[in-house]
């Protein structure tokens, strides 16, 4: 299977579009040095999930340090032609944390390690 993506200007970062419970769509980084998935808060929100939905909290180690996120369990969420169930993803306030950005989260190899996959960079196209 193909997909294409898009790259971020400057950055030359993988933007891919990224589909929860069939309704939200979001702008997402494959991050393939990420180890979960994670999306802004404010999507979450969006997507109809409230704080009294969340499973639980996770340390997680970023660039700048090790950084408490939430953890929620969504139930359904799809990219790259990939469909998951009751999928765990980690939620994070960008906007809080003075994170300022054209996209909504990154994901992670929790959503595509099974999978194997090529990127072709002359044609921005991921093959898995």
């Amino acid at each position: 299977m193909n997909c294409h993506f898009e790259r971020m200007l400057g950055s030359g970062s993988i933007i891919v579009s990224l589909v929860i419970d069939e309704k939200y769509k979001f702008r997402m980084i494959l991050d393939t040095g990420c180890s979960n998935t994670t999306i802004d808060s404010n999507a979450l929100y969006i997507s109809g999930y409230e704080m009294k939905d969340k499973k639980g909290d996770v340390e997680i180690e970023t660039a700048n340090g090790i950084v408490t996120s939430e953890i929620f369990e969504v139930n359904q969420i799809r990219t790259l032609g990939i469909s998951k169930h009751n999928f765990s993803i980690q939620v994070y306030d960008f906007i809080g944390h003075g994170i300022f950005s054209n996209y909504d989260g990154l994901i992670g190899l929790d959503f595509i390690g099974e999978k194997d996959f090529c990127i072709d960079w002359a044609n921005n196209i991921i093959k898995l």
